[in-house]
């Protein structure tokens, strides 16, 4: 049987969800860089208001420059892929030291959000938007 190659280096490997997106995160011991899909966070979110949501976790714990990241995102759109990545940070940072999960749970970054896309109904345009009515 071969054997398996591991990687000196610690990582610390956790998962965040928000609405259809599914964020994979690796932490890693460093300088504070992100990368998302192969690019800086920062060149994939392009929104400053998603950027500071998804660097939310490291605010919160003043960990900017203890730690790299790096995250595989897919699905949904970016706002809800911005969520799943703060979401998996969080709970990567509370594997990566216990002391953190106080400060995460009280700003509310470990509850994973649970809202979804309301389903589409039949003789309605949308789950909740209904044709004109015409009385005549």
């Amino acid at each position: 049987m071969a054997e398996k190659k591991t990687k000196s280096v610690s990582q610390i490997i956790s998962t965040g969800r928000r609405k259809k997106s599914i964020a994979r995160v690796r932490l890693f011991p460093g300088t504070g860089k992100c990368m998302v899909n192969g690019r800086e966070m920062g060149e994939y979110l392009q929104r400053d208001t998603l950027l500071l949501v998804a660097r939310q976790p490291f605010e919160v714990t003043s960990t900017g420059d203890k730690y790299d990241i790096v995250v595989r995102v897919v699905g949904g759109g970016i706002a809800g892929q911005a969520g799943a990545i703060c979401h998996g940070i969080a709970r990567a940072l509370v594997k990566a030291d216990e002391m953190y999960k106080p400060e995460l749970k009280k700003a509310g970054l470990l509850t994973r959000d649970s809202r979804m896309k309301e389903r589409k109904k039949y003789g309605l345009k949308k789950a909740r938007k209904a044709p004109q009515f015409s009385k005549r």
